[in-house]
């Protein structure tokens, strides 16, 4: 009988097992499970992990009712936690499998505006926007409590199917430190969550109608950054002149094609120097615009396996086959890559 109308305690090794049953059946019926799996103590560790984690607890609705959930998400609780477009769907291991669907609101236009005007011509490239290298300024207008992107208490509607009584239970606190986690590896979903472009942030920069005096600094600095990214020397455009104009096309064509070589050598290098980590996996798979179960289906691994990748952190540890069906697949164009794809489906 259970005392009080409440489930009898179940021992964590319990919990696990009865989850990982659980989650199986979810998986094979067609859900693709991603889980959140926390290395050590901290929950978040980059820029915008931590700021999430931050900006929640700052909120007194919040801040004596998240840390019931920490426990829970550091020891592997929440089995499942998927970020779409204002939404956060979970599934939390407890005395049983509890669902949780947290509902954000989309970041106001104006806000987004203001965010966009603020930040504009002060974020140089994709890759400082999403590694989060900003300038403190910068960092003070997206974090901002109230004019940021991050959702204020009343934007976030929470819901979970567990018998606590509590607005939010420890299976949702868990679910939002989680978010947290999730971030970390993909800081992406949060745009995705507010329903707002983070391309925008960094469109100023490429506008060149809307370029000042210092055009030309930044576009000699946005070229040497698509350079190391990318690995190949790009040219930076000269203004016509009398030199210039006078170069003869059979000089150009010699040009042109030492360029290609220079590029080809480039990316041939870049190809065999592919790395199997975290970050590595998570940059392929986008590469080839695929979801964890299409990219497991094209290394011929597990959903759950690329997820455990992507959640984790530098040099990945792998079988000799799978470290090598990985390299094949990073020598492929995003073209290839389906056509291979539906070959083995």
């Amino acid at each position: 009988m259970h005392y009080g109308g409440w489930p009898p305690y179940v021992s964590v090794a319990q919990r696990r097992a009865r989850a990982a049953k659980g989650m199986k059946k979810l998986s094979k019926k067609g859900l693709e499970i991603e889980p959140i799996e926390i290395q050590g103590r901290k929950i978040a560790r980059t820029f915008w992990g931590e700021a999430w984690c931050n900006h929640l607890e700052k909120f007194s609705d919040y801040e004596n009712r998240l840390p019931r959930g920490r426990t829970y998400v550091r020891n592997g609780s929440v089995c499942h936690l998927a970020i779409s477009k204002g939404k956060i769907e979970a599934i939390v291991s407890g005395s049983e499998l509890y669902r949780i669907n947290i509902n954000i609101t989309p970041l106001s236009i104006k806000n987004w505006k203001n965010v966009r005007k603020q930040c504009a011509g002060q974020i140089g490239s994709m890759l400082e926007l999403l590694q989060g290298r900003f300038s403190d300024n910068v960092m003070k207008i997206v974090t901002d409590q109230n004019n940021g992107l991050f959702p204020k208490p009343n934007e976030i509607k929470l819901a979970c199917d567990c018998p606590d009584w509590a607005e939010m239970c420890k299976h949702i606190a868990a679910v939002l430190y989680g978010v947290g986690a999730r971030l970390d590896h993909r800081p992406e979903l949060l745009f995705l969550l507010r329903n707002v472009d983070h391309e925008a942030l960094i469109a100023a920069e490429l506008d060149i109608q809307s370029a000042t005096s210092r055009k030309g600094k930044r576009q000699r600095l946005a070229v040497a950054d698509l350079s190391d990214v990318f690995g190949v020397e790009l040219e930076e455009s000269v203004k016509p002149g009398r030199k210039n104009s006078t170069v003869s096309k059979k000089t150009a064509k010699k040009r042109s094609k030492k360029q290609t070589v220079k590029k080809k050598i480039a990316l041939k290098a870049k190809k065999k120097a592919f790395t199997p980590t975290a970050a590595g996996v998570i940059r392929l798979r986008k590469r080839f615009g695929m979801n964890a179960s299409q990219f497991a289906k094209l290394v011929g691994v597990s959903p759950q396996t690329v997820n455990s990748w992507e959640n984790g952190s530098g040099k990945l540890n792998l079988r000799q086959r799978t470290a090598d069906a990985l390299t094949q697949a990073a020598e492929l164009t995003p073209e290839q890559a389906m056509r291979k794809l539906k070959r083995s489906c």
